[in-house]
């Protein structure tokens, strides 16, 4: 019997050592919560990898911190909508809110609340992992959780018992910049319902079509048009809502699948055909965390559980934009207002280019190309659609939102890197954007930079450099086309930054149209003649041409700035709009302008301290707390730059195909690449103080240079760093 226990015991031990040595799902390390307080401005609901669908809470509330309808500081949920933005400065979307009720809410609906039930929950009663949501409705005793397809929305709502159980759908609802314009609701049978909802908002005129099946039948449904009951079974008005009624009479799980479309209708009955013709919710829920846990695995870190909930954080936060705009068949509203079909790709929108050209598209093409190939054609359809390529594009609309032409970098990025595209439209799309008439690119084109107005309220110095930078952008796509002639313009156009450099005050300054730099310039204010920065933080934005650009300015003078641009604090009394968050220094992380800048001292000699600036950011300005962003998380950009220096490398220019090199944060990195081989960072004597390279070796052999090019990273192989304690 002793030998018996013994064995026994051993099995035991045995199996509880490889349960224990089961790794973790990557799944698991992904935050959704961070960014859903502060500035991040992001939402913690269900979504797949560039889905359609976002399918998430929202609390009912207006304001900048409720820009993606959730924010963790509340404590009411107004119900779950199927459309979101991910760490944007500008609300919209919000579309398609469903609310499970009972007869709990009866005295909450009110005319003052617009009859739309507020439920408290709580923190504690609620969780979320990439592709699920579940919250406890404190208010109801209603367990709501939601998974989704790319294109379809599940809902599974488990009521107590109760007699008046319900289910609202409400098209009026409408928060921040969102406003309904036009929508329908259509009764097809006991649990079928179908319609759109027309609204107008950052986006100027969005359509959004639905179907939606419920697995139980309504025991009756209530229809308004604004306020007003209707006896009919298909409202249509700027404000409608339906209102389905159940009894459970027992604790029972009401299931709501709602498909989407850009298009029809049609569209959406076809997406739900394709997608979603069943009512497993749990195999759902499982098919979407494999699709993410796949997506996660590209990047296989070492490193500690803390560092690999940030890093993987981050991972997940970079693929929650673009979004999918075409149907299952192709067909999507486009930029005209008309509706077109994409032929043999998926076509996307939410573009959030000044943002994220910089670090998210590059990081692109080295995790999914098959991805940017999709990406770029959407920007030459919207080309077809309007005659210029993107500015700030979503669910159908050019919102013009920032500044700069900044598809273009995307695209020669792109086609460096063998991404296949039809180079004569792209090129040709590239040149006619750098030629439009309006947003004073006709003014920089005539007398070499943007001016000042008369009120001076029109970015022009940031306007300028921008430009400037895509002109060169254009400029290196010509020569590999053999287009001389655009070669040498547009080359010209690139230098445009020298024509407001003021070799006194050693910044940029605006000029007026007469060619006088305006006075009073003070640096750190922040002013119109800035896009969201202020005169140090644009300082740095020549990436075409940096050592150009030091030789312009000095390399002493060029160096003590750079020491400056992370000493010189703001004082009490400085006022620091919304936007100049993360601050060290002038050097504001929050906002994108900055990103490039800790990874000029390699420039200039003194790659020691990128890396020490490098490791202190991602120490300070990155956690996996609901703040964990320090800025806006900007349609993953702030996620690209911090999964990009994790590994010890960074897109200074986001077009050449270069990256920078610093030290590592992370142990070891193995990028699975598309093309089927790996590519190792790895280290020796990583630690927290260990933050200076020693000696870097790749494929095994000491490699000298501060960038390493993407052709080499595609070739696979590996990149060594020994770090050390000292400079």
């Amino acid at each position: 019997m002793r030998l018996l226990a013994f064995c026994l015991a051993m099995i035991g031990l045995f199996a509880c050592s490889n349960e224990q040595a089961e790794p973790r799902k990557l799944t698991s390390y992904a935050n959704t919560f961070v960014g859903t307080d502060g500035p991040g401005n992001t939402y913690p609901g269900a979504v797949m990898p560039f889905g359609m669908v976002q399918l998430s809470p929202d609390n009912g509330l207006p304001g900048w911190d409720r820009i993606a309808g959730y924010f963790w500081p509340d404590s009411t949920i107004a119900g779950f909508s199927h459309t979101h933005l991910s760490g944007t400065g500008a609300g919209d979307m919000y579309d398609i809110l469903l609310m499970p009720l009972n007869s709990r809410f009866t005295d909450n609906l009110t005319p003052e609340g617009d009859y739309r039930p507020y439920s408290k929950f709580s923190h504690e009663k609620e969780e979320a992992s990439p592709g699920y949501y579940k919250v406890e409705l404190l208010s109801s005793g209603i367990t709501a959780e939601l998974t989704t397809t790319k294109r379809v929305g599940f809902h599974r709502y488990s009521f107590p018992e109760d007699s008046d159980s319900k289910i609202i759908l409400d098209l009026g609802y409408k928060l921040n910049w969102d406003n309904p314009y036009d929508t329908k609701i259509i009764v097809e049978n006991d649990s079928t319902i179908s319609g759109y909802r027309k609204s107008n908002g950052w986006a100027r005129d969005q359509h959004l079509y639905f179907t939606a099946q419920f697995s139980k039948s309504f025991k009756s449904v209530e229809l308004f048009e604004g306020d007003n009951k209707s006896a009919n079974m298909m409202v249509n008005s700027p404000k409608t809502k339906l209102i389905a009624n159940f009894e459970t009479e027992k604790p029972e799980e009401i299931l709501v699948k709602v498909a989407l479309s850009s298009a029809s209708i049609e569209g959406a009955k076809k997406n739900m055909e394709a997608e979603l013709t069943h009512w497993d919710f749990d195999g759902v829920v499982k098919q979407a965390d494999q699709e993410w846990e796949n997506l996660l695995s590209q990047i296989e870190i070492e490193a500690s559980e803390e560092q690999k909930e940030l890093f993987y954080t981050n991972l997940y936060h970079l693929y929650l934009t673009p979004s999918l705009h075409s149907d299952i068949d192709g067909m999507h509203k486009g930029a005209d207002g008309k509706y077109h079909k994409a032929e043999g790709f998926d076509r996307y929108d939410t573009f959030s280019l000044w943002d994220t050209y910089r670090a998210a598209h590059p990081l692109y093409t080295i995790l999914c190309p098959d991805k940017v190939e999709d990406f770029i054609k959407s920007f030459l359809i919207h080309y077809d659609e309007t005659g210029l390529l993107p500015v700030w594009s979503m669910a159908g609309n050019e919102t013009n939102m920032m500044i700069g032409y900044h598809a273009v970098p995307v695209i020669v990025d792109a086609y460096f890197k063998g991404i296949e595209m039809d180079v004569e439209k792209a090129y040709k799309a590239c040149k006619e954007s750098a030629m439009e008439k309006g947003r004073q690119i006709d003014e920089y084109m005539h007398l070499g930079y943007v001016p000042t107005d008369e009120e001076g309220e029109n970015w022009s110095v940031s306007k300028t450099l921008e430009y400037a930078y895509d002109d060169w952008c254009i400029a290196q796509f010509a020569k590999a086309l053999n287009k001389e002639a655009d070669y040498k313009y547009f080359l010209n156009r690139g230098e445009n930054w020298k024509n407001l450099y003021d070799p006194k005050s050693t910044f940029f300054r605006p000029k007026d149209p007469k060619g006088n730099f305006v006075s009073p310039f003070v640096p750190k204010e922040y002013t119109n003649y800035f896009c969201e920065s202020n005169a140090w933080q644009y300082f740095w934005y020549v990436p075409q041409d940096v050592p150009e650009f030091i030789k312009t300015v000095g390399e002493e003078k060029f160096s003590a700035k750079l020491d400056s641009m992370f000493s010189y604090y703001p004082t009490a009394d400085d006022k620091l709009p919304i936007f100049s968050t993360g601050m060290i220094g002038q050097y504001a992380h929050g906002n994108e302008p900055s990103h490039h800048v800790a990874y000029l001292y390699n420039y200039i000699n003194q790659a020691e301290k990128t890396q020490e600036m490098v490791r202190r950011i991602i120490n300070t300005q990155y956690t996996t707390q609901p703040d964990g962003y320090c800025g806006n998380e900007d349609c993953g950009q702030m996620s690209a730059w911090m999964v990009f220096s994790s590994l010890g490398i960074y897109p200074v220019n986001p077009a050449n195909g270069v990256y920078d090199i610093t030290s590592p944060w992370v142990k070891k990195g193995i990028l699975h690449l598309p093309n089927g081989k790996t590519f190792t960072i790895s280290t020796q004597n990583q630690g927290k103080e260990n933050h200076y390279i020693e000696k870097v070796l790749l494929n095994g052999e000491e490699y000298k240079e501060l960038t390493i090019t993407h052709q080499q990273i595609m070739q696979g192989g590996e990149l060594h760093f020994v770090l050390s304690s000292s400079k």
